[in-house]
């Protein structure tokens, strides 16, 4: 045979048998190896010793709406309430409408929202 005969195999030179043989992976920590049960349980032991209190995360801040939309926001709800408080003022009896509760209901239902609703507010910074 020639060396072109031989160009295409590997060289083998198995280690000599003894009992030094190396060995992959880590000793055993015993006189043999765990199981895989065992293992499990030695792995969930060490991070219950580990385990920290969990840290509190800090609330996300709320994002504040513009001031044009917190006006329209307060407009709205203003006309909100005046719709609710006429529905009481209607649903009220004849002869509590001279009483105080009657007065009131009568006054807030008395004013004029809609001119609060047409302003609009300037919006700032030169984007008037």
């Amino acid at each position: 045979m020639t060396a072109l005969d031989y160009r295409h195999v590997t060289e083998y030179n198995p280690a000599p048998p003894s009992d030094e043989m190396r060995r992959r992976g880590r000793k055993p920590k015993g006189e043999r190896a765990l199981t895989g049960a065992e293992r499990q349980a030695s792995y969930r032991q060490r991070q219950a010793d580990n385990r920290t209190a969990p840290t509190r995360r800090l609330p996300r801040p709320i994002r504040q709406a513009s001031r044009p939309q917190q006006w329209h926001g307060a407009v709205a709800t203003l006309l909100r309430l005046q719709a609710k408080y006429a529905a009481w003022l209607d649903a009220l009896p004849e002869a509590l409408r001279d009483s105080s509760t009657g007065e009131a209901l009568q006054a807030i239902v008395d004013l004029d929202l809609d001119e609060l609703a047409s302003i609009e507010p300037p919006r700032g910074f030169g984007r008037d």
